[in-house]
């Protein structure tokens, strides 16, 4: 099985993040749309919150591949550990 490239992956991961976008633009023009003075179909509730989370994490697994391109190129510092146990409060 062939290794991915970096590039093929960012082209994947761009993929996902414009597809989710533009599942995300056809329902934009049914919440355009609706009487401000009306409730929101469920059905478009159910398909706002399958969609949202699509777009997260897509969006999310393409700014984590940008960064870790940045990151080997040295030009985004590595993050800090977390602390434990302060919630991330100095004490």
């Amino acid at each position: 099985m062939a290794d991915v490239t970096e590039i093929e992956a960012l082209k994947a991961s761009m993929r996902g993040a414009r597809n989710a976008a533009d599942h995300l633009a056809d329902i934009a023009l049914r919440v355009e749309a609706l009487d401000p003075h009306a409730d929101v179909p469920d059905s478009d509730l159910d398909e706002l919150q399958r969609l949202t989370l699509a777009n997260a994490i897509a969006a999310q697994a393409l700014r984590g591949l940008v960064e870790t391109m940045l990151r080997r190129r040295g030009k985004l510092m590595e993050e800090a550990p977390a602390t434990t146990g302060t919630g991330g409060v100095d004490e």
